[in-house]
């Protein structure tokens, strides 16, 4: 096993730069997961790691090789794309055991590599079955399995559920999960789904525009934010934000009806704008004369999620239990947890500390 560094990477096609100089270790055995919205550089960043993008400039290393210009089959990784790629003329055993065939391993090591694979993930049944007749979610695990048996020091996924429905996918994260536990290989995952991303890292790597806006456990991401776009991406529903203004050493938010929050932060001046970013489960809601309604009620069974218009015409989300749900039209009013509240700059979008 080995782990992966990137010193200033950076990728470009003709002159324009898409991965800006990024710096990043992953250490041997992690699960380091890359996320952001569509066109941030995820699939990018991996693909370069991979060796099937070139790299512009900066250094890669896999272990203590610099693998930066070699060849992709040198590199020691194995890649595992969204789709499965498989060959349909193939039966499971020989769609796992083909690359080894192709570089000319012994029948017996691929056999007994092949097995191995297929135990870990639960195959065996299937080994003399082809692709038409297995289910999407059977046919990841082959794909998986195929990377597998080539023994690689570092496992690379490219959004591999993204083509499951949503009970698949969540079967399949489970999997990915107990795969990693039992091979304990490095492993560098890329997803859109903040909750996969929050269910199986040991570190994400938050991107956005080719650069890195954070890197962190998950839970760390969750309760210390760095900004604005890491504390919208990271957590579901997503955290509300409210325009703000600093007055006399507080914030005043026109959402919550011009409410007062003592903020423990060290705020800007008198009279400067300030964002308020709460998530949806850290507010108090009771029926009220504030000015703020209950525009939709989505129920979904322990739970409920209010969409309530703010008498400053902001939308926001609250999170309530669903027997104490409210009916869509009920004026409320809406308090904050103060210690659970986020405070921005309203302009540069850093967290005040």
């Amino acid at each position: 096993m080995s782990g992966v560094k990137l010193s200033k990477a950076i990728k470009k096609y003709g002159d324009v730069q898409v991965i800006h100089g990024v710096d990043l270790d992953i250490e041997d055995g992690e699960f380091c997961v890359f996320v952001g919205p569509s066109g941030c550089g995820k699939s990018t960043l991996l693909r370069m790691i991979a060796g099937l993008e070139e790299t512009s400039g900066g250094k890669i290393e896999i272990g203590a090789r610099d693998v930066t210009s070699m060849d992709p089959a040198k590199r020691g990784v194995a890649m595992v794309f969204q789709t499965y790629a498989l060959y349909p003329h193939m039966t499971v055993a020989e769609n796992m055991g083909f690359g080894l065939k192709m570089n000319g391993h012994p029948k017996s090591e691929i056999q007994a590599k092949v097995q191995e694979a297929s135990r870990i993930l639960k195959l065996d049944e299937y080994l003399k079955r082809k692709p038409k007749a297995l289910s999407g979610g059977q046919r990841q695990r082959v794909a998986i399995g195929r990377a597998i048996v080539r023994g690689p020091e570092v496992f690379l996924f490219d959004e591999p559920l993204s083509n499951l429905d949503a009970e698949l996918r969540v079967d399949m994260r489970v999997e990915i999960a107990r795969l990693h536990k039992e091979i304990g290989v490095t492993t560098i995952y890329v997803t859109h789904d903040q909750v996969e991303a929050m269910t199986l890292a040991d570190k994400i790597v938050v991107l956005r525009a080719g650069r890195i806006e954070q890197v962190g456990p998950p839970m760390e991401l969750y309760a210390n934010p760095a900004n604005k776009f890491v504390a919208g991406f990271i957590g579901s529903p997503s955290m509300n934000f409210m325009e703000a203004q600093v007055k006399d050493g507080a914030v005043v938010v026109p959402a919550l009806a011009n409410a007062r929050i003592e903020a423990d932060v060290a705020l800007p001046g008198n009279g400067a704008k300030v964002l308020v970013g709460v998530r949806p489960q850290h507010f108090d809601l009771k029926p009220g004369q504030s000015g703020a309604t209950i525009d939709l009620s989505e129920q979904l069974g322990n739970v409920a999620y209010d969409y309530i218009v703010c008498p400053s015409g902001e939308r926001i989300i609250v999170e309530t239990k669903g027997e104490d749900a409210l009916p869509s039209g009920t004026p409320v009013d809406l308090t904050v947890q103060p210690d659970k509240a986020f405070f921005f700059d309203a302009d540069t979008e850093q967290r005040l500390k």
